[in-house]
């Protein structure tokens, strides 16, 4: 019986390989480790129904952690919590992106923008999370000086080229610790596993924090273990070594 009752998985570059694909060795580990009692779960940036298909496929009834932790899904068809941005913040955030003339997305509750899709009015929706992505390092770098002095906000990324923003305080660790709430359970029986920056404090702060093998420096010095890379079923030796 593993100490260990909750499984929370990071998607991009973790459960994911680089083709967007669950390889059979992980999803077969994952089907053993719901029979061996363990909660397993999708822990992601994404929003519910860019994550959803993946549970689905996966038989995950369970909980879900979506937009790094903006909304919390007590199962696939139940929203449990939700925790917007500031609309005047949002404003602030697509300023930034004209001013410095870099790619942004936007998820509210009701649509995914970029833009190239851009239809929302900003005072007219509730908004979930923004992200902006650019290769050049210095604009990063600047966007990012400007949004800590907005402040108030929860500033990671999913990879070296993007910012992501969420409501301040609000992460995958607020996320995860809520559905521990949910499952009766304590932080100390959970596996947190990822490799990005929206992953890290989740990591820090899991029974068990797990770097996967392509995961960003600052996410492996803070993990407790590392494992193989997403293509190569890292979170299938998760299971394996951890849980059964």
């Amino acid at each position: 019986m593993s100490k260990y009752a909750l499984l929370a998985l990071d998607m991009d570059g973790t459960l994911l390989d680089d083709d967007h694909v669950v390889s059979q060795e992980t999803a077969s580990a994952i089907a053993e480790a719901q029979q061996a009692g363990v909660t397993v779960m999708l822990s992601t940036g994404r929003a519910i129904q860019n994550a959803l298909p993946y549970a689905e496929e996966l038989g995950l009834n369970g909980p879900l952690v979506v937009v790094n932790g903006s909304e919390i899904w007590r199962n696939p068809q139940e929203l449990y919590m939700r925790y917007l941005l500031d609309r005047e913040a949002v404003q602030q955030m697509l300023n930034l992106s004209e001013k410095y003339d870099t790619w942004f997305w936007a998820y509210s509750t009701k649509a995914l923008y970029n833009r190239e899709k851009w239809s929302g009015e900003v005072n007219q929706e509730d908004w979930l999370k923004f992200g902006y992505y650019n290769e050049d390092v210095d604009v990063l770098a600047a966007v990012l000086a400007e949004l800590q002095a907005i402040g108030g906000l929860e500033l990671t990324n999913s990879a070296l080229t993007n910012i992501e923003i969420n409501p301040a305080g609000i992460s995958k660790a607020s996320g995860i610790r809520t559905v521990c709430e949910l499952l009766g359970i304590e932080m100390s029986q959970a596996i947190a596993v990822g490799d990005s920056l929206n992953d890290l404090a989740v990591i820090q702060q899991a029974g068990l924090g797990v770097a996967m093998g392509n995961a960003q420096d600052a996410v492996k010095q803070a993990a407790d273990v590392v494992v193989a890379s997403n293509n190569e079923h890292g979170v299938a030796e998760v299971i394996r070594r951890f849980i059964l």
